[in-house]
């Protein structure tokens, strides 16, 4: 099997697994770095915007590692977009697709669909409660959690933190609850 080949394929949670976990130790080991993301809006806000706010007033450099992963991260997007693309159409169960179409929802040639997630989708109600107030909901959760659920679930939960708990337990609850009973009220939008 070509390299290529197998990194386009779909990884086996007995690798991928491991390998995320191995990320908190290698962060810990080469600097006692923390894992997480949500905190990199606050170094480049800090770093491009230096304002007389409190909370950006901070020495961002000791964190600009992380700025180098978030763009790592995004060049990975960029690369496995380009280089890994998939042409053929996403492929779902037939309850989800039947599921799906009451609700006006038939595209799925992309990753997302685009009867969801698109300009047009975003000037419907179903669109702006999507995109925009989830946007917002997920901004505040993250600032209002303290982090995001990578750092909460990866890093805290893996250094035997309360809050991280606390966190991950309401994010897999506020998960559940939203699926289950608040999306299918706001696809009828």
């Amino acid at each position: 099997m070509h390299f290529i080949e197998y990194l386009s394929r779909p990884w086996p949670w007995y690798i991928t697994g491991p390998l995320i976990g191995l990320t908190v130790p290698a962060l810990l080991v080469m600097g006692n770095k923390s894992f997480g993301v949500s905190s990199s809006l606050r170094h480049v806000c800090a770093a491009i915007f230096p304002a007389n706010i409190s909370y950006f007033k901070y020495d961002w450099r000791k964190e600009s590692w992380n700025l180098w992963f978030v763009m790592g991260i995004l060049l990975g997007g960029l690369v496995s977009v380009t280089i890994f693309k998939n042409p053929e159409p996403m492929h779902l169960n037939p309850k989800l697709v039947q599921e799906l179409s009451g609700y006006g929802i038939h595209d799925y040639a992309g990753l997302l669909p685009a009867d969801l997630f698109s300009w047009h989708a975003l000037l419907t109600p179903r669109g702006w409660v999507l995109m925009v107030l989830g946007g917002f909901l997920v901004g505040f959760g993250t600032r209002y959690a303290g982090g995001c659920t990578s750092g909460h679930s990866i890093m805290g939960l893996s250094n035997l933190q309360w809050p991280s708990l606390v966190a991950t337990c309401c994010f897999m609850a506020g998960g559940f609850l939203v699926a289950n009973l608040l999306l299918p009220l706001i696809l009828q939008l």
